[in-house]
């Protein structure tokens, strides 16, 4: 009797088990379906706080270190200039994007003979990113100073030297950025001897030109 008694009992936790053990594994998979069909969790890149806007593109740029330290660029997350990578050096430091490619034209140490030959390489549209290194002065012109005035640049004409400098803009729009700044050399406020503090911008820059 007792046997009798205790088989159903037996029968209905086995049933029971199987019940939650099929629910288990249900909502197991329907937790794996979710993540699956859920996109990813986007990354803010270049060190940015947030997550760029489809219609921008993330930016950061640091200017070099006294004479110790080279600048960084960093673009779309990249970096694609840096000591690391051996191509920047004292001057200034050019990193030129074509837009509509989306590819870097050109990524050096520069001086005179681009920026003057630049309608045959800076085309109207292009995003340059620019920093410092040391001294950007010693073979500064004003047609340099003019050519980045044209790109929106608005402390290019106060740079002096020893001056730590950043800049972001696009060549022939004579547009204002927002994308600038500067550290002006001064012995009683340098934090690196004969140098100023190295400065930097980043943000979310626009992917589409516009007149």
């Amino acid at each position: 009797l007792l046997l009798t008694a205790v088989l159903p009992l037996a029968a209905v936790i086995i049933v029971l088990l199987i019940t939650w053990g099929i629910s288990i594994n249900s909502s197991a998979a329907q937790e794996r379906e979710r993540n699956t069909l859920a996109p990813p969790t986007s990354v803010p890149k270049c060190s940015l706080s947030r997550v760029c806007p489809p219609s921008h593109i993330a930016l950061r740029i640091r200017s070099g270190a006294a004479d110790i330290v080279g600048p960084t660029v960093c673009f779309d997350g990249k970096i694609i200039m840096s000591h690391a990578l051996n191509n920047v050096g004292p001057g200034l430091n050019i990193a030129v994007i074509n837009a509509a490619l989306w590819s870097m034209v050109l990524g050096k140490s520069i001086f005179v003979e681009l920026l003057t030959q630049k309608k045959r390489i800076i085309k109207r549209g292009m995003i340059v990113l620019v920093a410092s290194f040391d001294d950007v002065t010693q073979k500064m012109t004003n047609e340099m100073r003019e050519i980045f005035s044209e790109m929106g640049s608005t402390l290019i004409s106060s740079v002096k030297r020893r001056d730590s400098w950043v800049f972001a803009g696009r060549a022939g729009t004579k547009i204002k950025s927002l994308f600038e700044k500067q550290a002006v050399n001064d012995e009683k406020n340098n934090i690196y001897g004969g140098w100023p503090e190295m400065v930097e911008v980043g943000g979310c820059f626009p992917r589409v030109f516009s007149d």
